[in-house]
């Protein structure tokens, strides 16, 4: 006689691990217990009983299947035979998506359920910049809460989009939520990757280099997108550096020679001459938009650096003078 406890999980809903039919068919007695929803329990002919525990109800004397939510409960250590549902990777994402949803429902948070996409905004680009200075100060703890708070934006602006007629939207434009957000995400990579995905490479698709698959992702994307320029659809929204060291990109992509590029940028007002530095910057092959970064928070470093130098002298860091600050300033540390 054997005795079998089946953890299902409440993720997953209703799935057996395919070990338990052969456990389920032979039993005298199929039982689920409380944390087993009651249409899970049907489906497997498992009749609900109170949780059993040792001392109560126990194990019945006989052949018994027993199916539970709980990978802690308490008969797991007097079960002949343990059976789990394995989950694969991600499933922890469907209890993201419970907890907005719970949120968003009636019930649920006041202050999570009158926010709209616009009201969301600073959030996105805020968390946006958290994750990618965890990124430069290869901070790994915070790396791994940054990314959870952009995923969280994702959820949340993927559940506002699933009630529909949100504004700024009109009504017509139709509700889409995570499902959809995630199947659109799918086809494009799967799109963009033939030579990955495709039962049969044309010759086209071929990829052999990180540099070819560039080149095959922008000929595939314009094909998609149908745009007509090679500055269509850049951001207009992102940082200025970022934003010229991108059209410079697309631009030089689509051919556009590097002295037509500088000769554009020719000028004598701070934007010009920024873009030129920007230009120069982008051609090189360096990100202009991290080594300004870089620069920037250097800055602050030496900012810091000069004001604990004229704290540990005993002045007011806040009250510094030019002289003061050309006393204490790191003179090229850094």
């Amino acid at each position: 006689m054997a005795r079998t406890l089946v953890v299902l999980s409440g993720r997953l809903g209703a799935v057996l691990p395919a070990a338990a039919l052969p456990a389920l068919r032979g039993a005298e007695h199929v039982l689920a217990d409380v944390s087993v929803p009651a249409e899970v329990a049907g489906a497997a002919g498992a009749a609900p009983v109170p949780d059993p525990t040792p001392g109560s109800v126990g194990w019945p004397a006989d052949s018994c299947v027993l199916l539970t939510t709980d990978p802690a409960h308490p008969l797991l250590a007097s079960a002949d035979a343990v059976l789990t549902v394995p989950e694969p990777p991600g499933a922890a994402l469907l209890d993201a998506v419970a907890v907005m949803d719970r949120l968003r429902s009636p019930g649920g948070c006041p202050w999570d359920a009158e926010q709209t996409h616009l009201s969301l905004l600073q959030y996105l680009v805020e968390e946006c910049y958290e994750l990618y200075q965890a990124v430069e100060d290869a901070d790994r703890p915070a790396l791994r809460e940054e990314l959870g708070d952009v995923l969280l934006q994702v959820l949340f602006h993927a559940r506002v989009a699933a009630e529909g007629g949100v504004k700024p939207y009109p009504p017509d434009a139709g509700p889409f939520g995570i499902d959809e957000v995630a199947a659109d995400l799918v086809r494009k990579l799967v799109d963009r990757h033939p030579h990955v995905f495709a039962a049969e490479v044309a010759p086209a698709d071929k990829v052999r280099t990180a540099s070819d698959q560039e080149v095959r992702w922008d000929e595939l994307k314009r094909a998609e997108k149908r745009r007509e320029s090679s500055v269509d659809g850049v951001a207009l929204s992102q940082p200025a550096a970022a934003l010229a060291a991108k059209l410079v990109s697309r631009a030089g992509k689509a051919g556009l020679p590097a002295a037509l590029t500088a000769e554009a940028s020719l000028g004598n007002g701070p934007g010009e001459r920024l873009f030129a530095l920007v230009a120069e910057v982008k051609l090189a092959g360096t990100d202009p938009e991290q080594v300004l970064r870089a620069a920037a928070r250097r800055f602050a470093a030496d900012v810091r650096t000069a004001e604990r130098s004229a704290r540990v002298a005993g002045l007011d860091s806040h009250q510094l003078g030019a002289d003061d600050w050309n006393r204490f300033w790191p003179n090229g540390q850094r």
